[in-house]
């Protein structure tokens, strides 16, 4: 009589552990590219908003030039600031969309007069905090007339 030769086939349960061991990495760094993505998304979502509010202001001090420094804040704009009563809404609405679309935003216009062979020109700040930052980030966009 012969011995039977008769071997088990199929996965022990050690390999299907494992198997589910590299399935939950791979996952958690599925997990975690998505949130980075989402934050990524997020901060490119603050700067256009951000680009745009310059861009806002820039129509602006363009639409109404008269004075030429009607616009210049010194820094950072507050109630009030503004050359006349168009710059002085514009400012004032400017700030408030500033404050509310970016978190801790802030707006600064600083104004430098014509010199020989230069415009009239302003200096745009607009300035936020990102979550998870502590630095201030800041878009600027220089107007000339």
């Amino acid at each position: 009589m012969q011995a039977s030769t008769h071997t088990a086939g199929g996965f022990t349960l050690v390999e299907t552990l494992i198997a589910l061991l590299v399935l939950a990495v791979g996952l958690l760094g599925l997990a975690h590219l998505y949130v980075e993505c989402l934050r990524a998304t997020h901060a490119a979502l603050l700067r256009s908003r951000a680009v745009t509010l310059s861009a806002d202001l820039a129509e602006r001090i363009r639409a109404n030039r008269d004075p030429a420094n009607a616009y210049d804040c010194g820094g950072s704009c507050g109630a009030g600031s503004g050359g006349n009563a168009v710059a002085t809404d514009d400012l004032q609405a400017w700030v408030t969309s500033v404050a509310a679309l970016l978190p801790d935003g802030d707006g600064a216009v600083t104004y430098t007069a014509a010199k020989a062979g230069a415009p009239h020109s302003y200096l745009v700040t607009v300035s936020w905090v990102e979550v998870g930052h502590s630095a201030r980030l800041a878009q600027h966009a220089r107007v000339e007339l």
